[in-house]
């Protein structure tokens, strides 16, 4: 397919300098300009840009064979330098968000521990976004495992205060952690701060790494101590050396000599077709403290994943990025490699080398993080092997259509009749999905009626699922700014009577496909000869699950242990659980709710300011006109919505 004429032209006229470039799709029907598709950096845009459209190409990624038909445009903008590309790809990125640019992780941030040591006393805390404050950043800790052991064993071995600025301001008295002696407790008693600075000044070397360095300062105070006399000081450090001998006795020595002192970040790399494999060995004194991994599905080249992956994984602070260490060892060199790490100097305020090493330690390092690659690729395949084959038993077993990869489940409750609720969870591939879950508050049924509680929350729930399914792909319908699309199973908690209401929930709106299940726990009673009977060989009553399927008169027993069952009572549980935090925050929201939540077309800041000046909503109601008028924000139109529910005291309206 021939090339646009605006794309040919521009072509000709490429300047050969730094800067990014932007594939644009074609013009839309209404004349709108294409949306993004692609945005690249390069040494120089003329090279790089050209070689996309060269006969014969050797650029193997998915989108290359399509671009000819897909563009519709082609825009660059000019860099002064390699740094300043880096930092342009990444905002043009954020802002456009095109679909065939890679994203290597989704929006949560990681968890860091953060030590302010301008703080009159400083602590450790647990926070998940950076901040340019000042303080000091370590991690982010991939894992919250990691993050919480490391937290532990400061707050174990590292005498800093545990409470926060309001309890140190606050207290008369030491808490527990002074009387176990994990504390100097300086909310009560006068505290040295020289020796508290230590402590602060130890506790950024544990966390940076920086072990031997730590270690040789805690056996020169130790001993300066015992020659003192000071055998409780003494042990202390002692007890601060176990930990970091017993620490370094879990991480593997990668590295002897002058090396050591460099702190290393070597990233591995492992792909099978559009499947990748990201390792991240973060090497602290000759010695890996961590790891980390991350999967991504993207057909581009391994320079463009790896120079993706830097600029995402090591953003600025207040998004949530990881700070880098002296040196990043890379396995394949990425585009404007001396312009990334210029950029990634510039934000972490320090000077950080890329490196692509071909033989010597440092090849050694990067040899190793594609062998952890290769090997947490081939975990996650065998986990991903054996939760099809798990979904699959769960496909025969109830019979149904496809693997569930999507199992909704709703459960009702209410209390004493009243405060009625429905709850639907999300299970995907087996794990809960919150950001899926939904709460409705039942309002058109009897107190007590879970029949007809359940009819109008899985009615409510099909009706906005048909919906999506009715406007998809129109961003502007109701239905579409939710995520209502429907499962691949729907498990009601219940018997015959609640699959019953289920089904008649979705075959009113015409949905006769969707596959829908009980599962209900009953009652049985074992023989005498049971192995459940008890000791006087009389039949115990048990409690068992069953699952009862459309059209069928018996249930069917699946077995405790089995990997159907688990599916199932793992979304009935999390079902249960939803639904009563779900009632439990209804019923606080009613016990606590005033006259004044009652005001319709009056917002809850100036409810909030009549309150403090009226004093109560006694005296709200026995207000005049020109009272209420008075209070600030307060005008005639609120004036209006309030006499719709308080009357005037006086019996007149001002207008």
């Amino acid at each position: 397919m021939e090339l646009p004429a605006r794309v040919v032209e521009k072509l000709e006229s490429l300047p050969n300098r730094p800067g990014c470039y932007l594939f644009r799709a074609r013009e839309r029907d209404d004349g709108a300009p294409g949306e993004v598709l692609y945005v690249g950096k390069a040494k120089s845009l003329r090279s790089r840009v050209r070689s996309y459209f060269q006969e014969g190409s050797s650029d193997a990624r998915f989108f290359v064979p399509l671009l000819r038909r897909a563009i519709g445009d082609l825009e660059t903008l000019v860099a002064a330098s390699e740094k300043e590309a880096a930092i342009l790809e990444n905002a043009l990125i954020k802002q456009h968000q095109p679909r065939w640019n890679v994203k290597l992780r989704d929006d949560k941030e990681f968890l860091s521990l953060r030590v302010d040591p301008q703080h009159e006393w400083p602590r450790l805390d647990v926070v998940r976004k950076p901040q340019n404050d000042g303080a000091h950043y370590y991690g982010p800790y991939h894992s919250a495992t990691a993050a919480r052991r490391s937290l532990h064993l400061v707050n174990k071995h590292f005498q800093l205060r545990t409470c926060s600025d309001q309890e140190l301001g606050s207290r008369s008295r030491p808490c527990l952690q002074h009387q176990i002696k994990r504390c100097p407790a300086p909310c009560v008693y006068e505290v040295d701060r020289g020796w508290y600075g230590e402590q602060v000044r130890a506790v950024e070397l544990f966390l940076a790494g920086r072990h031997d360095e730590l270690s040789r300062s805690l056996k020169a105070k130790m001993g300066a101590a015992a020659r003192a006399l000071e055998f409780e000081l003494a042990a202390i450090y002692r007890d601060q050396l176990s930990a970091i001998d017993a620490l370094r006795m879990e991480q593997r020595v990668v590295q002897t000599g002058a090396a050591i002192d460099v702190a290393q970040d070597v990233v591995g790399l492992h792909r099978e077709g559009d499947l990748t494999e990201i390792v991240v060995l973060y090497v602290r004194g000759g010695r890996v403290s961590e790891t980390a991994d991350f999967s991504l599905q993207a057909e581009l080249t391994d320079d463009e994943l790896v120079g993706a992956f830097v600029a995402q994984h090591y953003a600025p602070l207040a998004e949530g990025g990881a700070t880098p260490p002296d040196e990043i060892l890379l396995p394949c060199t990425p585009e404007v490699l001396d312009g990334t790490a210029e950029l990634l100097s510039e934000r972490h305020a320090k000077k950080v080398t890329l490196l692509v090493p071909v033989r010597g330690p440092r090849a050694h390092l990067v040899a190793m993080a594609n062998d952890n690659a290769l090997h947490a690729y081939q975990q996650k395949r065998r986990a991903g092997d054996a939760l099809a084959e798990r979904l699959e038993q769960l496909r025969v077993r109830l019979r149904l259509p496809a693997r569930p990869r999507t199992i909704e489940c709703c459960d009702i409750s209410h209390l004493g009749g009243g405060d009625t609720v429905g709850a639907i969870v999300t299970l995907v591939d087996g794990e809960p999905a919150p950001k899926r879950y939904k709460g409705f508050h039942v309002k058109g049924v009897a107190d007590g009626d879970d029949y007809g509680a359940m009819y109008e929350v899985l009615a409510r729930r099909f009706k906005r699922g048909k919906e999506q399914a009715a406007s998809r792909g129109d961003e502007d319908s109701p239905a579409g700014r939710v995520d209502w699309e429907l499962p691949d199973l729907f498990v009601v908690d219940g018997g015959k009577g609640q699959l019953a209401v289920a089904l008649k929930a979705a075959h009113d709106l015409g949905m006769h496909e969707l596959p829908i299940v009980a599962l209900a726990k009953e009652k049985e009673r074992a023989a005498p000869s049971s192995r459940r009977a008890d000791a006087d060989g009389e039949a115990k009553e048990m409690v068992v699950d069953r699952v009862y399927l459309p059209g069928q008169k018996n249930a069917i027993e699946l077995r405790e242990h089995s990997a159907s069952m688990f599916f199932l009572a793992r979304a009935r549980d999390e079902a249960h659980r939803f639904a009563n935090r779900t009632r439990e925050k209804l019923g606080q929201r009613r016990r606590l709710a005033s006259k004044a939540d009652a005001l319709k077309g009056i917002g809850p800041a100036l409810r909030k300011e009549l309150l403090r000046r009226l004093g109560s909503m006694k005296a709200i109601e026995a207000a005049d006109d020109a009272t209420l008028l008075a209070v600030p924000g307060f005008g005639k139109r609120h004036l209006t919505a309030l006499r719709k529910v308080v009357p005037s005291p006086g019996g007149t309206t001002t207008s």
